[in-house]
């Protein structure tokens, strides 16, 4: 009878956010077209590592496994990317999988993404419409405006941008090219724009778009393909004129 083919999984493990790291190899059963996530599956399933020792089941974040939730990023041969995406077949073997950096670790494979949301509510990445529902549908978003702002709204906040960004340190407060490109896609829209100023101000504070250092990792690891470096050269020329709009005063100051 023919021996099963297994894949090596070399872990990163942490039992908890305080304690040290350290790595764990398993040896998984192949199976055809599976994915990373499939393998911690089998993992959680029957967690014994590749010494025979009954171990933990490894902690991971999934959700959606169609790479829209964002949840399963995680650090796969050295690059951050969604792991539900990944496929074995395509990774060179063993395969390393690390939480990312960027984050606080809450154990294992799990990171703290709260920074992020934090960050786009600095930049109020939101249309405030309360008492404006039954007032009929909005204004029309031109067709050309509204095929780009789409790109942007599949945002899904995984953190691959700020994990491959330099200036996404323990030694800055740099927000991140995620915000500002969502900032971007609410001054769009024709109802978010009349609240353009707010999130122009939120830019200009502190880890604001001055933090951005112009490395272009963020465009080339965005799993959405989304125009990150485009949108952070728009908020750039839009933070400038309305810091100037700041400085003399704007048409509609009294």
């Amino acid at each position: 009878m023919a021996e099963q083919k297994t894949v090596k999984f070399i872990i990163t493990r942490q039992d908890s956010p305080d304690s040290a790291p350290y790595e764990e190899s398993f040896d998984v059963p192949y199976k055809t077209n599976m994915n990373v996530i499939s393998g911690l599956m089998e993992i959680r399933q029957n967690p014994v590592n590749d010494k025979g020792e009954k171990t933990t089941p490894v902690a991971w974040d999934m959700n959606c496994l169609e790479e829209v939730c964002g949840a399963c990023s995680m650090v796969i041969n050295g690059t951050a990317r969604q792991s539900c995406a990944a496929l074995v077949d395509k990774l060179e073997q063993p395969i390393r999988l690390e939480p990312m950096s960027t984050f606080p670790i809450v154990r294992d494979l799990v990171v703290d993404r709260e920074q992020m949301f934090d960050a786009l509510k600095q930049i109020k990445a939101w249309i405030p419409i309360d008492g404006t529902y039954d007032l009929g549908p909005g204004p029309r978003m031109p067709e050309k405006k509204r095929q780009w702002a789409y790109e942007l709204s599949k945002c899904m906040t995984c953190g691959v941008c700020l994990e491959a960004c330099p200036n996404v340190n323990d030694k800055s407060d740099f927000i991140g090219p995620a915000a500002l490109s969502q900032a971007r896609l609410f001054n769009a829209h024709p109802t978010g724009e009349m609240n353009q100023k707010e999130r122009l101000d939120g830019l200009m504070e502190e880890g604001g778009i001055t933090g951005c250092g112009n490395a272009q990792n963020c465009v080339q690891v965005c799993p959405k393909g989304i125009p990150l470096t485009t949108s952070i050269a728009a908020m750039n020329r839009a933070t400038n004129i309305q810091s100037f709009k700041n400085f003399f005063g704007s048409d509609n100051a009294h």
